[in-house]
């Protein structure tokens, strides 16, 4: 049976942005399968843990956030604007968008449009909130237009809700957290603890 990883994230998260590639090939590397729910961190989670959403943070806090999303940006090569134009955004949509393509699509093309939805926001200016914008990534990433109505269905809300509560049900308190079998890794900079617990996994 291959290890089952549960990637817990907000569409916005920049902290996700940084490590989703890596995770996803991680992931296809060790044989392991992958659980893609996003969830409501800063409209339920954050009031729950103790977390502040990024305008309510001491300005030291806020800060330094930008030195590291620099560091990190430079490290890894990657594109990222440190204050994108469409910045802080609504995710719930995107999320909902996400969860109906894994329902109809499957987690390898819902892991692809989370990457796609994750550049938009950091890398490419683009208002992950406009219908006009997901239309675009769903069409980008290959995947059938009527996922966007799908998104907005009582049923995918529903799914949404139950993602996010059983997210706080595993201790999760931030973005992203991958769990794997009720052990919790926070933030992209944990990916390498993430990889030596697969391998444990599979090892004789």
């Amino acid at each position: 049976m291959p290890t089952t990883i549960d990637y817990y994230f907000a569409p916005q998260s920049p902290w996700a942005y940084l490590g989703h590639a890596r995770f996803v090939q991680m992931a296809a590397q060790e044989g392991a399968a992958v659980r893609v729910p996003p969830v409501d961190l800063g409209g339920t989670i954050f009031p729950v843990s103790g977390g502040l959403p990024l305008v309510q943070r001491a300005p030291q806090r806020q800060a330094y956030r930008l030195v590291e999303l620099a560091r990190f940006r430079d490290h890894l090569q990657l594109p990222l604007n440190l204050k994108p134009r469409h910045f802080p955004v609504v995710g719930d949509e995107a999320a909902r968008l996400i969860i109906a393509v894994d329902q109809a699509d499957g987690a390898a093309a819902a892991l692809k449009l989370t990457g796609a939805v994750l550049a938009a926001v950091w890398a490419q200016e683009r208002d992950i909130a406009d219908a006009a914008t997901r239309a675009a990534l769903l069409a980008e990433c290959g995947l059938p237009a009527q996922r966007a109505d799908e998104g907005r269905a009582a049923g995918v809300q529903a799914i949404y809700g139950r993602y996010t509560q059983q997210a706080l049900a595993a201790q999760v308190f931030g973005a992203p957290s991958y769990v794997i079998e009720g052990e919790i890794f926070w933030g992209q900079d944990r990916l390498d603890f993430v990889a030596r617990r697969l391998k444990v996994a599979h090892a004789p």
